[in-house]
């Protein structure tokens, strides 16, 4: 690319959702109720784990961090597109814009791993029953927790650190957010090396967890299969079907965004994946999960009724 093209940029505009003032003012309502609902939904979602003894197991303690990772997901983009829109600006700085994609992409990738731990504690609950706590002890359990958070922000490091070293054509987002897929587009530099590590990085951090959450339910469909009573197995399969909605949301858009042939892409299809997968299944979370979860939907409604769950030996 001619050095003359090149631009110095020392700021982003996030074009957004959309250029219409009434969309604009459609979306920005739409954005800030499934933002609040979800943020909402996923904190009484982790109060009531904390404050009920019933739920303190390895199955809730990692959906406790799910409901976290989802908190902090929707905050590294929602609020800055609403303050935006309320200030009536659309900028991002050049400072800001790496950062936010950095936790962006780290939670996200987070969100993904963990959810493959989740299968495999659900693999362990029904195929290894009698074992199932020895197995699931205290370290192990937080082991399956770090290693999501760790491995996601130093995936998270390689794209931002190769990301801040190109220069870019304009300084024009066609999002609401710093999207690392955007910003190579955007970019005058040579971009192999980054279009490669989104692939084999983003493969990996999307494609392994996601064959391992095919590896762990292939024999709980086995176990549950051997059970001979229809009752029996609705009761044994009831346990995974929340996990199963929840991988099905995340792993369904997140394909159909950044996996897809370039080909197929348009901004309008992009735009909405990407809502789905940041607004609305970090929404949906935590009522998939207390609507199928008769333990969890009791804590819930103790909670909102201000009962004292956490007391005194």
């Amino acid at each position: 690319m001619d050095m003359d093209n090149q631009t110095q940029v020392f700021e982003f505009i996030l074009l957004g959702l959309s250029e219409q003032p009434l969309q604009q003012q459609v979306l920005f309502c739409l954005s800030s109720s499934l933002y609040l609902i979800g943020c909402l939904g996923n904190l009484l979602t982790i109060l009531a784990i904390i404050l009920d003894p019933h739920l303190h197991s390895p199955m809730y303690f990692f959906l406790s961090n799910l409901s976290l990772l989802d908190i902090c997901f929707t905050s590294t983009t929602i609020p800055k597109m609403l303050v935006n829109h309320l200030c009536g600006h659309s900028t991002i700085s050049s400072e800001a814009c790496p950062t936010q994609m950095y936790f962006f992409i780290a939670f996200g990738a987070a969100d993904s791993i963990l959810l493959s731990a989740m299968a495999y504690d659900r693999y362990l609950a029904i195929c290894c029953p009698l074992h199932y706590l020895t197995i699931m002890s205290v370290l192990r359990c937080a082991l399956l927790v770090a290693v999501p958070w760790i491995s996601a922000n130093l995936i998270s490091v390689v794209h931002t650190i190769l990301m801040t070293r190109l220069s870019f054509c304009t300084n024009r987002i066609p999002h609401f957010f710093c999207d690392l897929n955007a910003l190579i587009k955007l970019s005058c530099s040579n971009t192999q090396v980054n279009e490669m590590l989104v692939l084999v990085l983003g493969g990996s951090v999307v494609l392994i967890p996601f064959v391992c959450i095919m590896a762990s339910y292939t024999p709980i469909v086995v176990a549950v299969w051997k059970v001979p009573s229809a009752q029996g197995k609705w009761k044994a399969f009831s346990t995974c079907s929340s996990h199963l909605c929840v991988v099905s949301l995340f792993y369904g858009t997140i394909i159909g965004v950044y996996f897809n042939p370039a080909s197929t892409h348009t901004t309008q299809r992009d735009l909405a994946a990407t809502v789905m997968y940041t607004m609305v299944t970090p929404m949906l979370n935590p009522f998939i999960y207390s609507l199928r979860n008769r333990d969890l939907k009791e804590a819930l409604r103790k909670l909102l009724k201000g009962n004292h769950l956490a007391k005194p030996l």
